[in-house]
């Protein structure tokens, strides 16, 4: 028997299988995925690999074929479906096979299990009491007092923590003690487990005729055989989380498990409580503040059964439960759902394959209250089923939203962050006890700092940014970490005007506090939510009224549900239109819209503001109307005419090189190659220098191709692939790397 292993370098010039003999013991361990530890290359390194085809035909000398060492026990061996998972993900998205194995093998490294231990007599009462008697007499005093311990209980087992602990006994005590059979000690094996909370089960919730619906329908299609992709597009505060609840409880009772998706870690931990609260400890969280013991446990609990529902980012995705029933993506059109690292997969689509991969097949659920416009495109064409949510399930009604036009505020001389609208709405809610969200697209104490002589900009000198002025007198780029003290005079004309642009979090707390003395304020954004656990803490005390307003960047308007905030401020709205990237629009729509729903969901009017300096912009004002049709109808016909996703695929080639002239040159040989292959219907744009032209001394440019069937984006992707591979076989590429992203999401 053959084994056909790829190895575990991530670089494309082993991105292929190498054949090795299955020794006899390992004959019957070893399967399709198992990771394996072999010889490689002339000085037979040890390296692991995984297995991703079984055979008995040799492909060259027998004799001149190595052997498996052994099966590694360092990785969790993976199923069949992760590697055609991997080799779907590798052809659809541009990668190695070695990236899609890491992307979907999880938790890499095996982890000891966390072990309880416990202490209990071996002997019997009468002959136990004489000892505690002798050790009396003989001022044996740590063995005496585990003895009469171990005597007032003598039916239960004491934890071995209790015992080096509280009753302060050394282990070579306990050891002598078990030795000589006085004792014994037994060990169980645990799981960690990373929710930290009571059960307090809820009964059921009762379901508005709309719910009702989508849950028939979908259970109905589930009957028939039909696993179908289903988007639920509900405004903000529709219920579609209860939606998702009855649909899992739907498919746990027909013995199947379910991956609840969510974009980032800020959800988390409300989304957590909700079904916590329903599905007690069967429910379990995965994400990145996480310990490796915490991550691989909740693997093993998923492969062993002892949990049915995970909750976490796109990673979640690849949860090895036994028999996956549904897979649900909340807040579908958020950005986070699409990799930024090699390979470039969409969540979305990753589900929706997987969905087919698996044995029995698995119902995909999207739910948002703006929709991607890939997801409603698909919905209207009919690929998707379409469900509408269409009533806050509180009784309350959206709330009333206002624009602030920021022109006309300068003109008064209001020269404040604040417009006098939201002064006076925040003015008013602070007297009547009530909460205010301040939200901005910005991180950090300003956006850019410049000479107001000259003009000159403070830019980083590794990468193609502004640097950001900090706390402490410091200037920081968000992309390479460099950092500088600011500096009071213009290094290009000497003059003393310098200063920042200055609308970052932790300057509105500071704005919040000058004009408000007695309001409790709380941040959130990148820098205070650092710590583990901290996401957490300034939500429940923002929950728990600890403070009035809450300043923060977009992870505060996501998902969050606070029924005492009846007003949102938005701060400089428009700062998301400025993004040199097609999707600009509607980005801007869909936060404006997110974060206008955060107001109001009690029982209490909600207000919102926008403040804009282009306040007549299509997605402002439809985001003010939460128009999310009007929104779609306008931007569809954008898109349609400019040849954009939804309406036609696209492919952005990114070349990264060490020389600018060397990485533009081989970005126009990329493109002529291509053009030599022309598929028909297809447009290409560039190369051309990319949006951020540098980072960390590194030239980024870009080559993008435009085409409606996605087959000819691969055609030209494998092209490609295969020329560069060629390249780096004859040593001529070697200070420049090329990446594929297929319909991308964030800018380039």
């Amino acid at each position: 028997m053959y084994a056909n292993v790829i190895i575990d370098i991530s670089h494309e010039k082993v991105d292929k299988p190498f054949q090795y003999k299955v020794p006899d013991k390992l004959t019957g361990k070893i399967d399709i995925g198992s990771p394996v530890v072999i010889p490689f290359g002339r000085g037979n390194t040890t390296r692991k690999g995984f297995v991703i085809e079984l055979t008995d035909e040799p492909n060259w000398d027998p004799a001149k074929i190595k052997e498996i060492i052994d099966v590694s026990d360092e990785v969790v061996s993976a199923q069949d479906i992760s590697m055609r998972l991997a080799a779907w993900m590798k052809r659809h998205y541009g990668s190695t096979m070695i990236a899609a194995l890491r992307t979907v093998l999880p938790a890499a490294k095996k982890q000891n299990r966390q072990v309880h231990k416990y202490i209990s007599l071996r002997m019997d009462l009468r002959q136990a009491r004489d000892l505690y008697n002798e050790c009396v007499r003989k001022k044996q005093k740590a063995r005496e007092r585990l003895l009469k311990e171990l005597l007032e209980n003598p039916e239960d087992r004491i934890p071995y923590e209790f015992v080096t602990g509280k009753l302060n006994i050394a282990s070579q005590t306990i050891k002598a003690l078990s030795d000589q059979g006085i004792i014994k000690v037994e060990s169980e094996e645990y799981y960690r487990k990373p929710v930290a909370a009571e059960s307090s089960r809820y009964g059921k919730a009762v379901l508005s005729d709309e719910q009702q619906h989508i849950v028939d329908t979908v259970k109905k299609d589930y009957d028939e055989g039909q696993r179908n992709t289903y988007l639920i597009h509900g405004i903000t505060g529709s219920g579609k989380t209860e939606v998702y609840i009855a649909l899992i409880d739907d498919v746990i009772k027909r013995g199947k498990q379910a991956i609840v998706l969510i974009p980032e870690i800020a959800l988390t931990y409300q989304t957590l409580m909700r079904f916590y609260r329903h599905f007690g400890d069967r429910v379990s969280v995965m994400n990145s503040t996480l310990s490796p013991g915490e991550k691989f446990d909740q693997m093993e609990r998923a492969r062993t059964g002892d949990i049915d529902i995970i909750i976490g980012p796109r990673s979640a995705l690849f949860t090895p439960f036994p028999n996956t029933g549904i897979i649900i993506i909340d807040e579908e059109h958020e950005s986070a759902y699409k990799s930024e690292t090699m390979p470039k997969y969409h969540a979305r689509e990753t589900a929706i394959e997987l969905s087919k991969l698996l044995p029995d097949g698995a119902a995909v659920v999207l739910g948002s209250a703006t929709p991607s416009l890939e997801s409603y495109y698909r919905a209207q064409t009919g690929e998707y089923k379409l469900f509408e949510l269409n009533r806050r399930l509180t009784g309350g009604t959206l709330p009333t939203v206002e624009i602030a036009d920021l022109r006309e505020e300068l003109r008064k001389g209001n020269r404040s962050i604040f417009s006098l609208r939201l002064q006076e709405l925040i003015e008013d809610r602070l007297s009547r006890g009530e909460q205010t969200m301040l939200f901005i697209n910005r991180r950090g104490l300003a956006g850019f700092v410049s000479c107001r002589s000259c003009g000159h900009v403070f830019k980083c000198p590794h990468c193609d940014v502004a640097l950001s002025e900090h706390r402490g007198g410091r200037l920081v780029c968000h992309y390479c970490g460099y950092e500088e003290p600011v500096k009071k005079i213009c290094p290009k004309c000497s003059s003393k005007y310098v200063s920042s642009f200055r609308a970052g979090t932790q300057q509105i707390e500071d704005e919040v506090k000058k004009f408000w003395p007695q309001a409790k304020v709380l941040r959130m954004d990148a820098d205070t939510t650092r710590a583990k656990g901290s996401y957490e803490k300034i939500l429940s005390a923002f929950a728990n009224k600890e403070a009035d307003v809450l300043v923060g960047t977009q992870m505060i308007v996501k998902g969050h549900d606070f029924p005492d905030v009846t007003l949102v401020g938005i701060l400089a709205a428009d700062m998301s239109l400025y993004a040199s990237d097609y999707r600009a629009s509607e980005r801007t729509f869909q936060l404006l819209t997110q974060a206008a729903g955060r107001a109001g969901r009690g029982d209490k009017k909600g207000n919102v503001i926008i403040q804009s300096y282009q306040p007549d912009h299509y997605s402002i004002i439809a985001a003010s109307k939460q128009d999310y049709k009007e929104f779609y109808d306008e931007e569809i016909a954008y898109r349609d005419l400019l040849s954009y996703p939804p309406v036609s695929h696209m492919m952005s080639v990114q070349i990264m090189s060490k020389d600018e002239e060397e990485g533009m040159a081989f970005a126009t040989k990329l493109r002529t190659l291509m053009e030599q292959r022309k598929l028909e219907g297809s447009v290409f744009i560039g190369p051309a220098a990319a949006s951020i032209g540098r980072i960390n001394d590194i030239y980024r440019m870009a080559v993008y191709v435009k085409m409606s069937d996605y087959q000819g984006l691969i055609y030209y992707k494998d092209l490609m692939e295969k020329y560069i591979r060629s390249l780096e076989d004859q040593g001529k590429l070697r200070y420049i790397s090329v990446q594929f992203d297929f319909d991308p999401v964030n800018g380039f």
